[in-house]
């Protein structure tokens, strides 16, 4: 049966083997929406193939590769089982994975979309905060598609965009948080500082005027609220790179200053991945939790699960795109405004471009 309605899962991607990380990183380097670099073209290529080893060395420690494609599978399965019986009128629903820098990539689902004759197509970004580096450059990519083929799409396109504050992915979050501290000594659990965990941003970017970090403290604010404000917290960035100026306090530097300060049981939280990933099994549980937290003398740091397979987190996204689907709207109003000192034509071609998509 052809499905009517098709959801397009939005996400940068990891390579599922060793031998896929140069190609990966490649991509990355040479994605213009991710960061300009000077000679991109010749300096792009270079910076993938020398930080190649160091970054398989690192996925060869988490067993090989990324298990990004294996959680988002399994999402979307979840995800469209419960869509099929709260929406029958727009069903039958069949999720594609649009991966930006691994197969299969977004182009390549577009492809398989438009094969199938799917008539509504939803772009559903797996980030819930919106980064014009991360969603934004997912959707660029779905306009460049149909710009570099010349054509109109033959499918109704639509976007979820952002949700930083859904009910039911703080109540994940909010569970997960629960579920680590109870791991905690009874009389250390009053203590444990809670630390939210997200990929930092170049302050470049943030100062275009980026909504990424307002809407991920969004997300921390209610997990909190969730939570009765039970322990001390805080938001801290990870994985900055480079000798750029990021967003910070760095989720090392924290830790560091934390056990200095004698708080030496902590949570760390990761709040702006929903699967796991590297930045979650090499950086927050490996280079943090075993090697730093080791160096700094912390008596118990451990790591809430991300959302991964959790059925409630399934829930969410089903109630996501089945309220999307009722409003008929074609993006947030949030979408429609470009960041107020943006430097990339393409990013207001995109925006025009699912703004005038038909709503019925």
């Amino acid at each position: 049966q052809k499905p009517k309605t098709g959801i397009l899962m939005l996400n940068m991607g990891g390579p599922e083997k060793l031998e896929d990380v140069h190609d990966f990183l490649l991509r990355l380097f040479m994605d213009t929406d991710l960061m300009k670099l000077p000679v991109q073209s010749k300096l792009g290529p270079f910076i993938a193939k020398r930080r190649t080893p160091k970054i398989q060395e690192q996925y060869s420690k988490i067993g090989g590769g990324s298990p990004i494609k294996h959680w988002t599978s399994m999402q979307g399965e979840g995800m469209v089982k419960l869509l099929d019986e709260m929406s029958p009128e727009t069903a039958p629903h069949k999720f594609y994975i649009g991966f930006r820098y691994v197969k299969p990539l977004t182009e390549e689902a577009i492809e398989e979309m438009e094969r199938d004759g799917v008539e509504r197509a939803v772009a559903f970004t797996q980030y819930p905060q919106y980064s014009c580096s991360t969603t934004g450059s997912s959707l660029n990519a779905i306009y460049r598609y149909y710009s570099n083929r010349g054509d109109r799409p033959k499918m109704r396109w639509s976007v979820i965009d952002r949700w930083p504050t859904h009910p039911l992915l703080v109540e994940c979050f909010a569970e997960h948080v629960r579920n680590e501290l109870l791991k905690f000594p009874e009389e250390k659990r009053d203590d444990v500082v809670i630390l939210f965990s997200a990929h930092s941003l170049p302050m470049a970017v943030v100062n275009r005027g980026d909504p990424y970090p307002q809407e991920v403290g969004a997300t921390v604010q209610r997990v909190m609220e969730r939570l009765g404000h039970c322990n001390p917290y805080r938001l801290v960035w990870q994985s900055r790179v480079g000798p750029m100026q990021w967003l910070g306090p760095q989720t090392d530097d924290v830790i560091k200053g934390l056990c200095e300060r004698g708080k030496k049981n902590l949570l760390l939280v990761p709040i702006a991945f929903t699967s796991d990933h590297i930045e979650t099994l090499h950086e927050l549980d490996i280079e943090y939790g075993q090697v730093l937290g080791e160096e700094c003398g912390v008596e118990n740091i451990k790591r809430a699960e991300s959302l991964n397979g959790n059925p409630l987190f399934m829930k969410a996204l089903a109630d996501l795109v089945n309220t999307h689907l009722k409003s008929n709207e074609a993006c947030s109003r949030q979408l429609t405004l470009r960041c107020p000192l943006c430097t990339n034509p393409t990013c207001g071609e995109t925006k025009a471009f699912f703004a005038s998509q038909p709503t019925t």
